[in-house]
């Protein structure tokens, strides 16, 4: 990672990701006021990050991520009829935010794999018997992994994202 700042703000993602997939998995919630402030918090980091040595590109790719996940999730919660929650929405523009900055692959593998991730944990509950065809199932900790599967492996160095120095 380029930049203290730059760390900073991923820890402070893994932070929240942490607290958010509990949540979701015990109430099927996202709530607001953990998701709305990850965007301010997570851009001014981001902005710091560029502001002392971090690709001034990165900023403008983490942005325009934030929008393209934001607005493909609103458009699915459309055409799913609110089978998406709104929670997943505003979550899904803070992950676009993040793997925005790692590069444009980064964002469409990690976007993929959160719903990879979602449907293997669906069917795998159905087999098991935890749930049914029509059980709700929250989709806030599909995502969650599957950003993090992305950052962790910008991390190890695959080569995904400006972390790899």
């Amino acid at each position: 990672m380029s930049t203290a700042l730059e760390i900073t703000a991923f820890a402070y993602l893994g932070v929240i990701s942490v607290v958010l997939a509990i949540i979701d998995v015990r109430h099927h919630r996202l709530p607001n006021r953990i998701v709305l402030p990850s965007y301010g918090v997570g851009g001014a980091l981001l902005l710091g990050a560029v502001l002392f040595g971090a690709p001034a590109a990165a900023l403008g790719r983490a942005l325009i991520g934030m929008m393209i996940l934001f607005g493909f999730y609103l458009l699915l919660r459309v055409l799913s009829r609110r089978g998406l929650g709104g929670g997943d929405v505003k979550l899904a523009g803070v992950l676009g935010l993040y793997l925005g900055w790692l590069g444009w692959e980064a964002l469409a593998i990690g976007a993929l794999a959160g719903f990879v991730v979602g449907g293997a944990a669906g069917v795998l509950l159905i087999l098991v018997g935890r749930a049914g065809r029509r059980t709700r199932i929250a989709f806030g900790p599909a995502m969650l992994i599957g950003a993090w599967m992305v950052i962790g492996a910008s991390i190890a160095g695959s080569g995904i994202g400006p972390m790899v120095a």
